[in-house]
């Protein structure tokens, strides 16, 4: 094959693409797509500048993203440094009134603005928030003991959000917020995505994750399950397939499709344009928890 004919088929290929997701923009231009922006994707150089990129994208061609994220890494990094010791139990971070501290400094003070500021030079325009802000999320002390100022969401106002996205701005959300008193709380990032999503009845919850998906055998990829329903998930939690880390993922997935979000989306965010090819191709990628009657 000559360069000439390379290019020509690659220009093809990229000409397929796009007339491949033609439809996918039409169904969805003007339709709020709630993503959880974790793992692996935040902390690759070349995986963040492809996921701001595919948000950027979604807002150009029509899309309404919320972008929504966590920071554990980031937090443990600064965690060591001020020489406070990071400690979990049950997998969830025990967070005192000093990492509390550390929680909100980093995840609203530095992480958010570094997403802010990577959407906006990538040519979006994206607003920094946290639960806090304009009552967005009211939180409550997590039930579970000895875990500190772990929150968990009481409600959600969108009504900042709605006002941004009409205005074709990308919300971006950090996973802090308060209690009527006014006490922070560190609460999970799933969880605030999928509350928000079904607090504004949003399209999609799209969760980034570090495994390809839900496997019917976690060790081995090719079991990917691209498509279940609600009850499905459900069983595959009570049968332990479902299971570990990943069952706050699918329970947040379930309770979002029970509030009216119409699919809910588990990638791997290790994938290049992973959010793209989920959302604009034929085939996609992840697996996909639906509600009923959604094609």
């Amino acid at each position: 094959m000559t360069e000439h004919d390379s290019t020509q088929e690659s220009a093809t290929t990229r000409a397929k693409v796009l007339s491949e997701a033609l439809p996918y923009i039409q169904q969805f231009a003007g339709k709020t797509i709630v993503v959880k922006y974790g793992g692996a994707a935040m902390k690759d150089s070349t995986l963040k500048d492809q996921v701001i990129r595919d948000v950027v994208f979604m807002s150009c061609v029509g899309l309404r993203p919320v972008l929504v994220h966590g920071g554990g890494p980031e937090i443990n990094i600064w965690l060591d440094k001020l020489g406070i010791e990071a400690q979990f139990k049950n997998g969830l971070r025990v967070t005192d009134a000093a990492t509390m501290d550390v929680v909100e400094m980093v995840l609203v003070g530095r992480v958010n603005k570094e997403i802010v500021s990577l959407i906006n030079t990538a040519g979006g325009s994206a607003v920094g928030l946290c639960g806090k802000d304009a009552h967005l999320i009211t939180a409550r002390p997590a039930n579970a003991e000895g875990i500190g100022f772990v929150g968990e969401v009481t409600s959600v106002d969108t009504s900042i959000l709605e006002v941004m996205v009409t205005a074709g701005h990308i919300p971006v959300v950090s996973s802090v917020a308060a209690d009527e008193t006014g006490q922070a709380y560190n609460i999970n990032a799933d969880t605030v995505a999928g509350e928000i999503a079904a607090a504004l009845g949003a399209e999609k919850l799209i969760l980034l994750t570090d495994t390809a998906g839900i496997l019917r055998d976690y060790k081995d990829p090719s079991t990917l399950i691209p498509r279940l329903d609600i009850q499905e998930a459900r069983n595959l939690i009570d049968q332990g397939v479902v299971s570990g880390g990943m069952i706050p993922k699918v329970t947040c997935c379930v309770r979002s499709l029970a509030q009216g979000v119409r699919a809910a989306h588990i990638l791997d965010g290790r994938l290049p344009h992973s959010l793209l090819l989920e959302i604009f191709t034929d085939a996609g990628i992840g697996s996909m928890i639906a509600a009923a009657g959604v094609k």
